[in-house]
């Protein structure tokens, strides 16, 4: 197991959470200061995850040309631009100008979503659960990191407020471009695997379990895009609640996202991977049945908090699952089909969490999950013991 490529990438990983979480908690805040057409003040967010979603595949394409490590390098260097662009948005008063900011921060999200394959590909086999787990525990920190950027960096800049946020954004790409630098080409384990030679994509894309594993990443990320990015729309421009409840129940979500990266990897190896994101559904439905109940901030709490851990439950077991249907050969094409699968719909839900909110109410976002989700959790039954065969033979 190579420690070293854990800690540098849990470190990048606390130092994107926070700039994902300041961004998230001020994106349709800055956007809403910066135009006047309402159902318009997300769309620097839903550029952002847009920005993923259509860097996904270049992302392991070239990746895979030139390594993991140049390639983070690559997407560290352009979100300090971003957030240098960011600064001039604001100073300026540019929706546009703030827009190509969050764009090129959703360049660097693309990669970043990748660390999670760099930490698998640095572990033997029957540690990729836990190595996947516990890069995801780099948001922790970035939970707290962030909140406190966005209270405190608020008038670091006279006149202009959360420049100062952006600007401290901009150093921690800088320091996280440094940390890059010390990350081993995650080669090794995968030498040590015997993979037979590369299946045409259509053989891989079209495995029940592959297609699972895509279906439950896609869900997972889209309702928890959708709900997150309305949630400070509801909470702060509808019901009145000031940017410090508003921005306390966010980092209680991101704080449920990435706890229980603790023992999710145990959870997996213990119950199996279907199991608990059987577990994981229940708990993106819980969200919908307390969000249906009220506004109340202890409703918000309450349905923010089951959604960050149903949505860690269903990502890092689609993770896994998704690791059971692909060869080290295939897994650069396996991986940029689902990275694009899971943001294309994230982007999306993005876009529509400012639609739905304007044109019709908190109720209806809480109603849309219920479908897919009862769809999820049968396609997860369905396919347990395929699951399970396909994990017993890469083992061996």
């Amino acid at each position: 197991m190579h420690a070293r490529n854990l800690i540098v990438l849990v470190s990048c990983q606390l130092i994107s959470a926070t700039a994902t979480i300041s961004l998230v908690t001020l994106g349709g805040i800055i956007g809403a200061s910066l135009t006047s057409n309402k159902a318009l003040v997300t769309l620097p967010l839903s550029l952002m995850v847009v920005a993923v979603a259509a860097s996904a595949i270049p992302a392991s394409m070239l990746m895979r040309r030139v390594g993991r490590r140049a390639g983070f390098m690559l997407a560290s260097a352009c979100a300090a631009a971003g957030m240098l662009i960011g600064v001039q948005a604001l100073r300026t008063a540019s929706f546009p100008l703030f827009c190509v900011a969050a764009m090129m921060v959703g360049v660097n999200t693309a990669f970043t979503q990748q660390y999670r394959y760099a930490a698998a590909e640095s572990v033997s086999r029957e540690y990729v659960a836990r190595a996947i787990s516990f890069v995801l525990l780099g948001p922790i920190g970035g939970a707290f990191l962030g909140k406190e950027l966005v209270s405190r960096g608020e008038d670091w800049v006279a006149g202009v407020p959360y420049a100062g946020t952006m600007a401290a954004l901009c150093g921690l790409f800088v320091v996280q471009f440094a940390l890059m630098a010390a990350l081993r080409e995650p080669g090794a384990a995968l030498a040590g695997r015997t993979d037979r030679s590369m299946r045409p994509l259509a053989e891989i894309i079209l495995q029940p379990v592959f297609l699972t594993a895509v279906f439950a990443g896609v869900a997972a990320y889209g309702i928890m895009t959708l709900t997150m990015t309305a949630t400070p729309l509801s909470m702060h421009v509808n019901d009145g609640y000031s940017i410090d409840e508003t921005s306390s129940v966010i980092r209680a979500h991101v704080l449920a996202m990435y706890i229980p990266s603790l023992i999710s990897g145990l959870l997996i190896e213990r119950l199996g991977v279907t199991r608990l994101m059987i577990v994981g559904a229940l708990c993106l439905l819980g969200t919908s049945v307390i969000g249906l109940q009220g506004h109340a901030l202890l409703h918000y709490w309450w349905a923010l908090v089951l959604l960050g851990i149903g949505w860690n439950f269903m990502y890092i077991g689609g993770t896994t699952l998704l690791t059971y249907t692909y060869t080290s050969e295939e897994r650069f094409h396996a991986q940029a089909v689902n990275e694009f699968l899971v943001f294309g719909m994230s982007a999306t839900a993005s876009l529509l969490a400012g639609t739905v909110m304007f044109y019709f109410s908190w109720t209806t976002l809480m109603i849309i999950p219920l479908p897919v989700l009862i769809g999820i959790t049968i396609a997860l039954v369905a396919i347990r013991k395929k699951a399970d065969r396909l994990h017993r033979r890469q083992k061996l």
